[in-house]
């Protein structure tokens, strides 16, 4: 089950446990070393809101300032690293991350939450132009993958799940492209009839009821069978 709420719960803060888990280091270093095991392309880095990060897991104690360090005229660089707390809160973070699958909200899914408000030949064509682009995002993936041979699987891993769902979307659009080419989409005719006449078609508005009306009176709270929680009955 999902812990309670994180003292520090920004993903950068566990790129920091988990880069701090090697050895200990100052922050620009924490952010060289993200850089070259190519972590920035699953966590967001930027180095004002590194320092913030720092500061906070210091703050807490999950990390702690051991020395403060000069390289030439450079300015002092203060080198943390991980404590007993931070460790287990690292442990702890990394095993609900793994283990208990979470609700995300990806733009993408957004967007197809909404689709019914463009015309089903917008829809077709905006979603055709996607496929090349998904298509280049997953050559680029392969070549990434293929221009560092001699990483670890364990330094990689998260590209190869970006890899996988990525083609894992393109398989599916390009099955929605073909349901909308052939007209076999359910609801299409009403869907393009609602943006030819601004009214929503009956089959549509239908949906529409039965779902808010299963919204508001799950079958599962029924109190008898065949009636609703408030007395009135189904349909």
């Amino acid at each position: 089950m999902p812990s309670k709420r994180r003292k520090v719960a920004n993903p950068l803060a566990l790129a920091v446990l988990g880069t701090l888990r090697q050895q200990p280091m100052h922050p620009y270093e924490m952010a060289a070393t993200m850089r070259s095991q190519g972590k920035e392309r699953s966590i967001k880095l930027n180095y004002g809101s590194l320092y913030t990060v720092v500061d906070n897991l210091a703050k807490h104690g999950y990390i702690e300032a051991m020395e403060a360090s000069r390289e030439g005229r450079r300015p002092e660089r203060t080198v943390y690293r991980l404590t007993d707390a931070g460790r287990a809160e690292l442990e702890k973070w990394m095993a609900e991350l793994l283990g208990t699958p979470v609700k995300e909200y990806p733009q993408f899914e957004a967007a197809l939450a909404l689709l019914g408000v463009l015309e089903p030949s917008q829809v077709l064509e905006l979603l055709r132009e996607r496929v090349p682009e998904v298509e280049k995002a997953i050559s680029a993936e392969r070549a990434e993958l293929a221009a560092f041979p001699w990483l670890p699987r364990l330094f990689i891993l998260e590209n190869e799940y970006h890899l996988a769902m990525q083609e894992a979307e393109l398989a599916w659009v390009r099955g929605v492209v073909a349901d909308l080419e052939n007209g076999s989409f359910p609801g299409m005719d009403d869907w393009a009839r609602w943006h030819e006449t601004g009214e929503l078609p009956a089959g549509i508005a239908a949906m529409a009821a039965a779902a808010l009306d299963e919204a508001r009176f799950p079958a599962s709270d029924a109190t008898t069978a065949g009636s609703r929680p408030d007395g009135e009955r189904s349909s």
